[in-house]
């Protein structure tokens, strides 16, 4: 004691600091009790698929050739390791899941069961049961399965806006097939927006998940479900420290319209969008950079008919900010399709106010993909290393354009170290929309060494610019 009150007087120290410096160390958080009341709630999912599609899945090389042909045996015999495949070749997979109605109704990711011709759901008790799927939604990853059992114990849904970045959060799954594994971490960030994943704020966390625990609960101190574990970061196919869930509210707001109609519903107003960088901020005016450019806007679409232009910033819609690019297509799809809404968009230096109506997004509705129907064959590759061929008139009615080209293949070049992908769509080179190869190649020949070129690429949903300068000749 006598030395606590030299150290006060010589230092000026506190004596409350003391008294935290001589408090027990905090305790880690104890998770025993959550998973022995909520670790029951999660279940086991493997699936069968077999045919065309399960050889596929385990042979992703396997020219699609049918049976019948003759070099499907050579294919078959020596596209894998032990020379033998039987033609009733079987492709399996382990996930997880979780019980969200006591009459048996199951979360889980569509991608787990896609294709599946086989559905099996093993719960902890080790009862095992064949699973109906209710509906999928690739958009989201979240498909919903039904059991024929009831009094099964069922998950307490959290709400994912509560969370903060830094709180606990614990998984069960069943990593590498080891069933009721659990693991605990933080969440490290949320409304994360992903590459071609336009509808879902995921929340990253730290929590150990493997291939396995896809479709699993992510849980809060409270014993809550907050999330649905779906995706990890990593360059060796395990865990490397970042993993995304799906928010749980937006899974329940998918399965509750599947439980309702076996379909969902989401909105759209037929733009295309590109992020609002600094540079583009200043450009327009802006006083942050904030909100969504308008890259194109689709002819006769809602946002054609409410009086949207190209260039215009989305800064507003249905009152609610859109922060960023990736924020306005979770907003317009949660919006129901007929409904009125007010946005408010950025031109030519001060804001507007505008009325739309939304419209529905096609169910199916993807980006243009190689397919056996197809327009010119590709060229050579051109002078910044694309091959390009000029869309079908299907393809420009899924992709609601008028002209474009997609990107059939490449060489490593100025375009791919810019960042154009295959599957990609130009839709402009230097603000000219391009409806032929010979007229995009006449324009880029144009373009002098050193000079900039921009490109309109569309690439899912969402079109941005991307810009390259031109070096010389593809190098």
């Amino acid at each position: 004691m006598i030395a606590k009150f030299l150290l006060v007087a010589l230092f000026g120290l506190s004596t409350s600091a003391f008294a935290e410096a001589e408090a027990p160390a905090r305790e880690l958080p104890d998770f025993t009790g959550l998973v022995e009341r909520e670790g029951p709630s999660v279940v086991n999912i493997s699936t069968v698929q077999s045919g065309n599609a399960a050889t596929e899945r385990a042979f992703p090389g396997m020219p699609n050739i049918p049976e019948d042909d003759p070099f499907f045996e050579f294919f078959r015999r020596h596209m894998q390791p032990h020379g033998g495949m039987p033609r009733d070749f079987e492709s399996r997979s382990v996930g997880s899941g979780f019980i969200i109605s006591s009459d048996g109704y199951i979360l889980t990711n569509t991608h787990l069961i896609d294709g599946a011709d086989e559905i099996n759901v093993k719960l902890t008790d080790k009862r095992e049961f064949r699973a109906k799927l209710i509906g999928a939604d690739r958009k989201t990853d979240i498909a919903l399965l039904k059991i024929d059992a009831t009094g099964l114990p069922k998950v307490t849904q959290g709400d994912p806006n509560q969370m903060k970045v830094g709180e606990w959060v614990v998984a069960i799954g069943s990593p590498f097939g080891f069933e009721n594994s659990v693991t605990a971490g933080i969440v490290s960030a949320k409304g994360r927006s992903l590459a071609q994943e336009n509808f879902v704020p995921f929340i990253q966390t730290d929590v150990a998940i493997n291939p396995g625990n896809s479709g699993g609960p992510l849980f809060n101190m409270n014993g809550e479900v907050v999330g649905v574990n779906s995706q990890i970061y990593s360059r060796t196919g395990g865990f490397m420290g970042l993993s995304f869930a799906i928010p749980i509210d937006v899974a329940r707001d998918i399965s509750n319209q599947l439980i309702a109609s076996g379909r969902v519903s989401r909105g759209r107003i037929g733009v295309l969008i590109q992020e609002i960088t600094k540079e583009l901020a200043e450009s327009f005016g802006l006083p942050k950079p904030a909100g969504a450019l308008v890259a194109s806007v689709q002819k006769g679409g809602p946002a054609d008919k409410a009086g949207i232009q190209a260039r215009d910033v989305i800064l507003k819609f249905d009152g609610k900010t859109v922060n960023s690019s990736g924020d306005l297509p979770r907003i317009v799809g949660s919006t129901k399709p007929g409904t009125k809404v007010q946005m408010q968009v950025w031109r030519n230096g001060s804001t507007k106010e505008l009325t739309i109506t939304v419209d529905e997004l096609p169910e199916d509705e993807k980006p243009a993909a190689r397919s056996g129907k197809r327009g010119k064959m590709p060229d050579a590759a051109n002078r910044i290393g694309l091959s390009l061929i000029e869309l079908t008139s299907d393809q420009k009615k899924e992709l609601e354009t008028e002209s474009g080209l997609l990107v059939e293949d490449m060489v490593p070049g100025i375009a791919s170290r810019a960042g154009v992908r295959p599957g990609d769509v130009i839709l402009s080179i230097n603000n000219q929309d391009v409806k032929t190869v010979d007229q995009f190649n006449q324009l880029l020949n144009k373009v002098e060494k050193g000079r900039n070129i921009a490109l309109l690429v569309k690439r899912g949903d969402t079109a941005t610019f991307i810009t390259m300068k031109m070096n010389g000749e593809n190098k």
